[in-house]
């Protein structure tokens, strides 16, 4: 739904931003600023601003018949996971050292509805749950531009990462590590959680490269 209280720019990229990086569009299929302005009942001036921020994301390409959805490549994962390795540890340490009780509190909560989701088996959940801990773990680091780079390389793999926890056994897995990155969160052990961090980032790219998702 498009509202007034945030530009109808910034709301038609995001929710093309969403759509395209979960897979709603194929890769390679075209979106033209007719379509698109008949599709999401808006002008064709957002569109064409949308359009232009998509492909400086580098996930549309502009061509002779309009958008060409690009999305995200399997090299493009391959550097997304290096990125989120050094800065995603470099984060966490820097949350070890701050974190209050209610945000281990909050961290703990998270973790107990992923339990539930894991065992229901309910994918969707189980991956909103696993961003929730994530945000919230990287948000915590008192460093803007850090998170949000942190917040936008998340962003871009969002299909890869439901894909991965949608099998049971990543599933389990994933819960299980993040159980021991709060545990050394609650020790305040900073090297001990950059290096469960970044264990964590490698296993779930492995699952990715293994299981081939594309």
């Amino acid at each position: 739904m498009i509202t007034k209280s945030v530009s109808i720019a910034d709301q038609v990229f995001e929710k093309l931003e969403r759509e395209i990086l979960s897979g709603e569009y194929e890769r390679g299929e075209v979106l033209t600023e007719l379509k698109l302005s008949e599709k999401l009942g808006v002008s064709r001036t957002p569109i064409r601003e949308a359009l232009r921020r998509l492909e400086q994301e580098h996930i549309i390409e502009m061509g002779p018949r309009g958008a060409v959805v690009v999305g995200i490549s399997y090299e493009d994962i391959e550097t997304i996971y290096e990125m989120r390795l050094r800065l995603e540890g470099m984060a966490a340490a820097m949350v070890a050292e701050k974190a209050t009780e209610k945000d281990i509190e909050e961290l703990r909560h998270i973790l107990d509805l992923q339990e539930f989701y894991t065992i229901k088996k309910n994918a969707d959940n189980i991956k909103n749950e696993d961003s929730e801990f994530h945000k919230k773990l990287y948000g915590l680091c008192g460093c803007a531009p850090l998170a949000d780079t942190l917040e936008a390389l998340h962003r871009k793999v969002v299909k890869y990462r439901k894909a991965s926890v949608s099998h049971t056994s990543r599933a389990e897995k994933t819960l299980a590590e993040h159980r021991a990155i709060l545990e050394a969160l609650i020790a305040r052990d900073a090297k001990l959680v950059e290096k469960l961090v970044i264990e964590h980032v490698e296993n779930a790219r492995d699952s990715i490269k293994k299981r081939g998702i594309n």
